[in-house]
């Protein structure tokens, strides 16, 4: 197989949908979802990578679409059961977040009252393949790396956002997201309906929304900017992750203290247009007025903003309001 990308870009289904390489057995699973599995695994431990779960966010998935063809070809190792997930293929295709509804809102039922759509279908699909892939596993769960770019400029360029967990942090993961070059890391205290909570509560995986630069549309990204992410990538899907080196400066790590939500056409946000991920804003400003309601900075320090978007649709997140965590 080359290019499985190009095939689902121009619609085109594969005409082999199963096959095997001298190292590992592959099918694809559902549309932009490939498994493969290794002849001789060294790891028992699954790894589910996804990208395009936002149309417009395509330096992931040309990333995505690398690996795969560099595993295809043999020059690079697969050494434990892997799952590979294109997210949203019609806002791929358009390049567009997405075509019905935002497919990261709607992960372990968070849609409830969303009207029938693409994203709502393929959110039960999805589900569905990650948690085959997961019963395939057993006890031996993984980890699962969403992919994703911001729309915004950001202080810290690369970041993870780690779903809420009752589980203990795990170092090792901990540190390998360091090693993939993020700068910060988030850690939310609420459930979500994205992607990486889904696959943190629901099968019990070390799960990240990895956060790498900035959206571009195909053809416009620099592939270099994202060596460590994909150096770090490649390690984990061959084995060698131990030999990766630690940064010399760790990530700085932050928690969420509130959430923004727009809940009306009456919300305004007290912020600019240019303001860029991770801005700070001292204890006592104004963030937010929707209609009597009004978001401050409460928390007895400053905070610092994540996602900032206004126009979002009624309902959903305007913005996150983050605090550093004590060293």
């Amino acid at each position: 197989m080359k290019n499985y990308l190009q095939s689902l870009l121009s619609d085109q289904p594969l005409t082999k949908t199963a096959g095997e390489t001298p190292q590992f057995f592959w099918r694809e699973v559902c549309p932009g979802g490939l498994e493969l599995i290794p002849r001789d695994a060294e790891s028992s431990q699954g790894l589910i990578i996804s990208a395009g779960i936002h149309g417009n966010e395509t330096a992931p998935v040309e990333i995505l679409n690398e690996l795969l063809d560099n595993l295809f070809s043999g020059s690079l190792r697969l050494s434990r059961p892997l799952l590979l997930i294109f997210g949203n293929l019609p806002a791929l295709q358009a390049g567009s977040r997405f075509t019905g509804y935002d497919l990261n809102r709607l992960f372990s039922a968070s849609g409830g009252q969303v009207a029938e759509c693409y994203e709502t279908a393929r959110v039960k699909q999805l589900e569905a393949v990650c948690r085959d892939f997961q019963a395939r596993l057993g006890e031996h769960c993984g980890w699962h790396l969403d992919l994703h770019t911001a729309i915004r400029g950001s202080i810290y360029t690369q970041f993870g956002m780690l779903p809420a967990s009752d589980r203990r942090d795990n170092p090792d993961f901990l540190d390998w997201l360091e090693t993939a070059g993020l700068q910060a890391l988030v850690f939310h205290r609420t459930p979500s309906g994205t992607f990486s909570h889904f696959t943190c509560n629901s099968l019990q995986m070390e799960s990240c929304t990895l956060e790498l630069g900035k959206a571009r549309p195909f053809g416009s990204n620099r592939l270099q900017d994202f060596a460590l992410a994909v150096q770090a990538l490649r390690a984990i899907i061959s084995g060698k992750h131990n030999l990766l080196e630690t940064p010399s400066s760790p990530a700085r790590r932050f928690r969420v203290a509130q959430q923004i939500t727009r809940h009306s056409e009456d919300f305004i946000l007290h912020m600019s247009e240019d303001t860029v991920n991770f801005t700070e804003f001292n204890v006592g400003a104004l963030l937010a007025e929707d209609g009597a309601h009004q978001y401050w900075v409460l928390a007895g320090r400053p905070e610092r903003v994540l996602f900032p978007n206004p126009r979002v649709a009624v309902g959903l997140r305007a913005g996150l309001m983050l605090v550093e965590e004590d060293s």
